[in-house]
């Protein structure tokens, strides 16, 4: 059963025609800062795990910060989106759908035009920051720069080791109970992520390459106790994009926005700052 949609006044709903890779699709979406008018737009984009209302208040925090209006929103299965029906799986190029399918879907559908997109940044964590990077990659001119937090660009055993793990806390704790105030199906949400992840043949996935054709500022950045995903995956990112910086945070593990948020928010002003 769907849990009721707990709303607050600024939540939105966009409807997305079909697409390359999806059907239609209803999209839960709140603006920041709006009052800020022509400011440059940060587009967040979630975790896994993550929706609109998990980020809680990091998001208005660094676009203050910042001088940004930001955009947050709940891809399908997450949140109040379209949920992903039980009998569909992931595939394994679904971080791409995402990044040249849907985010400029929902961009079209909120009417920001090229001239926004070409200030605009997108900011992601973990599998949100490998949407980051696709995108970044993907539409060059549609951006100004990218900041990745804790991004996957291939797949590390001691990932695996971990959503293995999540997987026996979501079935013998009250994790799923936790996790329910934030989707609306919530099993849709956490097997969606978990199936793909677990998937022998995603052992393969790899986003690495792609990377090369990043032009745009970008900045990784990791926490030196990250449980999902070693410090060779944003090592990696200067071997395709050389003027990439990375921030490696001590006594941080893989959710920065959380466990460091003052020193993230330091980090990525500083950069930002630069090219604005």
């Amino acid at each position: 059963m769907q849990n009721p949609v707990l709303e607050t006044p600024a939540t939105q709903f966009a409807d997305l025609p079909a697409g390359a890779s999806h059907g239609p699709l209803r999209i839960e979406y709140r603006w920041l800062n709006r009052a800020a008018g022509d400011a440059p737009i940060a587009v967040f984009l979630h975790e896994g795990l993550g929706s609109v209302a998990m980020w809680r208040d990091w998001p208005q925090t660094l676009c203050e910060r910042l001088g940004m209006r930001g955009l947050v929103y709940s891809r399908p299965g997450y949140g109040w989106s379209t949920p992903r029906e039980h009998h569909v799986r992931w595939p394994l190029h679904f971080m791409t759908d995402q990044a040249r399918d849907v985010l400029p879907a929902l961009l079209d559908a909120l009417g920001v035009d090229m001239h926004e997109r070409r200030r605009m940044w997108v900011i992601g964590h973990s599998d949100g920051g490998s949407i980051a990077l696709l995108y970044a990659a993907l539409s060059p001119d549609s951006l100004a720069g990218a900041v990745a937090i804790a991004p996957h660009l291939f797949v590390e055993d001691l990932s695996v080791q971990s959503i293995a793990q999540t997987r026996l806390l979501y079935e013998t704790t009250d994790l799923r109970s936790k996790l329910a105030r934030y989707h609306a199906d919530v099993d849709s949400a956490f097997y969606g992520w978990n199936d793909i992840w677990l998937n022998p043949a995603f052992r393969q996935w790899s986003i690495a390459q792609q990377l090369a054709s990043i032009d745009k500022p970008l900045l990784a950045v990791q926490g030196h106790d990250d449980n999902y995903g070693t410090m060779a995956q944003i090592d990696t990112i200067p071997e395709y994009v050389p003027h990439a910086r990375l921030a490696k945070l001590d006594a941080c593990g893989h959710s920065p926005h959380r466990d460091a948020p003052d020193r993230l928010n330091d980090v990525i002003a500083a950069f930002v700052s630069r090219h604005l």
